[in-house]
Order: structure tokens, then C-alpha cells, then sequence
């Protein structure tokens, strides 16, 4: 069981990091997407698409980078702070700990005497770590990182970006727009998928959920973009 605990906390860990990444990722092909069709649809100046586009990029990566760690620090910091109150509780009261604990393990369907010999062991092995585990979920030496997770979900948004900023510089002037739309909705649906299957739920659903929003934000900037092209404009 001591084998088996960890691994799937490891897991779990890596499949919420996934799970955000590719999340990290549908956001830069929706935002830097929206932008350079928007733009293309008001201008035909490739330099000013790749502006824009860039922009949208490294603007996005480090918007992305900064919400993360900031929400990430103060989960982090909270998990301490519950940590620290676990450890004055154990230390002021470890009788009142320790019935606690069994019966939160009863709780779990563990008859009440196995459950007092299963927290005594616990707790003499290391009362902490058991009461983080049974009663809190966490593991003070598992706690998330806030850098870890900026750098993850600034190169997520990146490479999602990417896509659609390719499409549309390398791609000829009469195709461009048709070719983002295409490579963008083939991106979304890939990625709902993705994010379904981490998580259990129907991909199907998920995929068609990405590609009507993702269509509905490119169709919108891009008919704003012609509304305000005044290239035409003397």
C-alpha cells in the first residue's frame, strides 16, 4: 500500500499538469487566433498581421505565466499555512489527534478497533504526514511549485499560439484566412479531445464545444476587422 499511495499521487499530479497544459495551449490558438484573423480582416499588411500577432503571443505567454503563478503561490502558501496548524494542533493536543484520526478512518469503513490500531501506527510512524495525508489530501513534501506551473502554461499558450501565426503568415494572401479557420478548428477539436480523455468525460462533446466557440470567436473578429478596415478610406 506504501508503494502504491505515492504512485498514484504522482500521477494524479502529472494528469492536473496535463490537463492544464493543454487548457494553456486551447487558449493560445483561441486568443493569438481571434487577433490575427481580426486583423487580417481589416488589412491585407502581412507585417502588421505578424505584429500582432507576436504581440498577442509574448503578451499572452506572460499574462498566462503571471496569473499561474500568482494563483498558484497562494494555494501554496495556504497548503503551508495548513500544514503549520496541523503541526501546533499535534503538538498541543496529540490524544485529541489521534482519536481524530481514527475516526476519520472509521469513517473510510474501517471497523472502529482496526481503525485505533491503524492511527496509533500512523502516528508513530509519522503523525504529521498521516494526518496531512488522511484529513487534508496533501503531502509537505509534494506541495505544488508556482514556477513550475508559469513555466508550463507560458510554453502551453506559446505553442498553441504558434499555430494559428504560422497559418496565417505562411500561407498565400487569397488562402490565409480559410486556412487559419481550418487549422484552428482541427486544433480545438484535437485538444477538447485531449482535455476529455484526462478527464473521463465524452470527447465527442467536449471537441464540438471547443470548435462552436472557436469558430463563433473567429467569425466575430473577423467580421469586426472588415467593419473597421479603412484601407479604402481616403
Amino acid at each position: 500500500m506504501s508503494v502504491e499511495e505515492p504512485h498514484a499521487g504522482v500521477t494524479s499530479q502529472k494528469l492536473n499538469w496535463l490537463r492544464a497544459g493543454v487548457l494553456g495551449a486551447n487558449d493560445g490558438i483561441v486568443s493569438v487566433a481571434s487577433l490575427v484573423v481580426g486583423v487580417a480582416g481589416a488589412t491585407n499588411d502581412t507585417s502588421a498581421i505578424a505584429t500582432a500577432g507576436t504581440a498577442a503571443l509574448v503578451g499572452g505567454a506572460i499574462s498566462m505565466a503571471l496569473g499561474e503563478y500568482v494563483s498558484v503561490s497562494s494555494q501554496r502558501d495556504s497548503e503551508r499555512n495548513l500544514i503549520a496548524i496541523e503541526r501546533h494542533e499535534l503538538r498541543d493536543d496529540p490524544e485529541g489527534e489521534l482519536d481524530e484520526l481514527a475516526e476519520m478512518l472509521q469513517d473510510r469503513g474501517i471497523s472502529a478497533a482496526t481503525a485505533r490500531v491503524a492511527a496509533r501506527e500512523m502516528t508513530e510512524h509519522d503523525a504529521l504526514a498521516a494526518h496531512l495525508e488522511v484529513e487534508l489530501g496533501l503531502d509537505q513534501d509534494d506541495l505544488v511549485s508556482p514556477w513550475h506551473a508559469a513555466f508550463s502554461s507560458a510554453v502551453a499558450f506559446t505553442l498553441g499560439g504558434l499555430l494559428p501565426l504560422a497559418a496565417m503568415l505562411l500561407t498565400g494572401l487569397e488562402w490565409r484566412v480559410g486556412v487559419t479557420f481550418v487549422a484552428v478548428l482541427m486544433a480545438l477539436a484535437l485538444t477538447g479531445s485531449v482535455a476529455a480523455h484526462i478527464g473521463g468525460g465524452p470527447k465527442g462533446r467536449a471537441a464540438l464545444r471547443l470548435v462552436v466557440g472557436g469558430a463563433l470567436a473567429l467569425v466575430l473578429t473577423h467580421a469586426i476587422g472588415q467593419a473597421l478596415d479603412t484601407s479604402g478610406m481616403v
